[in-house]
């Protein structure tokens, strides 16, 4: 019989019943009467034997009714029970996220411009553009969530000057809203880019004091600007745990504990560079723009590197744009100086540099660090949906 082979919806409704009822009771024990706890488990019983011996849907449909008037009747309901199964859920959600970002993917976005054109960080305009041109709402809401464009257009209720501003308050990776304060009355402006009052040509000083603002007349912008996105991205956190890192590959990691008598990283930050050296590995940087490691040449033939060597040896290198890496910055005094001027990586220990050779502060600076700092390295670009979305970016 297909009763053999298939538990029929009785008897799955009914076992799940009896799981449930059971839970309840596990749960209650210590505060119901002996009476309650007796009557509960002889009914769970039946119908637990009634289910192991097929006695048939019917027989297990009447033993399933007989659970649910015991537990109505003996264990106690809990106040607001959908408020609470929807609070469970809720934290069981929560719970799994966490554990993603924790041991598979964690959310990172690009702070800066030191991978360009791999990947972006933040970009915009040359300062404060009264003539920009600005889209109609429904197309501005298009860009910001799709493109990643976001145009800012703050303009003066009142002549007077920008006082101060607060720092944007974050919800998860993007900046929900931040305040301002123009001839001392404060505003609120939703959604803003990183560094919106910076980019937009003010100085703004510690504690959010803004020096030396120009006087704005009613009607003018305030702020009006085009900012672009930062990359938006998955770290891979599970890759590392079952091999080394690789050179060549773009990995995130913690700032702390970073640094040399010249140069000292935040410690409370993570940064992404590419891999370059590993420990123990001899390094140079030739003329050629091009990295030497243990006296061989990389080049746009070296996994990983097909872009960042693919320039054009007669230009000159330029910001934004694959260069080779630029030795603008003397690697002798971070790391032990051989005779030949090379640099030597310390055992257990990375060396990273950005692919925007011209605008990265990377290894050439502060020096190598310890390969426990590493995260992560870089799987998918989930945001911006423009034409590094997904995996193109290597």
């Amino acid at each position: 019989m297909i009763f053999n082979w298939f538990r029929s919806r009785t008897v799955r409704h009914a076992e799940e019943l009896r799981k449930h009822v059971q839970k309840i009771l596990d749960a209650q024990r210590d505060i119901l009467s002996p009476a309650a706890v007796t009557a509960v488990e002889t009914t769970l019983g039946e119908l637990r034997r009634a289910i192991n011996s097929r006695a048939g849907d019917e027989a297990v449909r009447s033993q399933a009714v007989n659970v649910e008037s015991t537990g109505n009747k003996w264990l106690k309901p809990y106040p607001h029970a959908s408020y609470r199964e929807n609070v469970e859920v809720l934290l069981v959600a929560l719970a799994v996220a966490m554990g993603i970002r924790t041991f598979f993917l964690q959310p990172f976005k690009i702070p800066t411009g030191s991978m360009q054109p791999t990947l972006y960080g933040v970009t915009s305009g040359p300062g404060n553009q009264p003539d920009l041109a600005i889209p109609g709402t429904l197309a501005r809401f298009y860009h910001t969530w799709v493109d990643g464009i976001t145009y800012v257009d703050l303009v003066a209720p009142e002549t007077g000057e920008l006082n101060s501003v607060r720092p944007p308050q974050t919800l998860a990776l993007f900046n929900l809203k931040q305040d301002y304060e123009f001839n001392h009355k404060w505003y609120t402006t939703w959604f803003p880019p990183d560094d919106l009052f910076q980019r937009a040509g003010y100085r703004v000083g510690y504690g959010g004091t803004v020096m030396d603002a120009p006087i704005v007349k009613a009607g003018e912008p305030i702020a009006r600007l085009k900012v672009l996105a930062g990359d938006h991205l998955f770290v891979d956190r599970v890759s590392y745990n079952f091999r080394h890192p690789k050179r060549g590959e773009i990995i995130v990691f913690e700032t702390a504990n970073i640094g040399n008598h010249f140069h000292h990283l935040p410690p409370d930050q993570f940064y992404i560079k590419r891999l370059v050296a590993l420990g123990g590995e001899r390094v140079q940087i030739g003329a050629d723009r091009h990295l030497v490691i243990d006296g061989k040449r990389l080049d746009s033939s070296t996994p990983h590197f097909e872009k960042v060597y693919g320039f054009d040896p007669n230009s000159p290198p330029h910001e934004s744009q694959y260069s080779g890496h630029v030795n603008n910055r003397n690697l002798a005094p971070l790391f032990e100086e051989s005779s030949d001027g090379s640099v030597t990586v310390r055992p257990e220990h990375f060396m990273v540099m950005g692919d925007n050779t011209l605008n990265s502060f990377d290894s050439r600076a502060w020096g190598d660090f310890s390969r426990t700092n590493v995260i992560g390295k870089y799987c998918v670009v989930y945001w911006p949906f423009g034409e590094r979305f997904g995996w193109k970016a290597r």
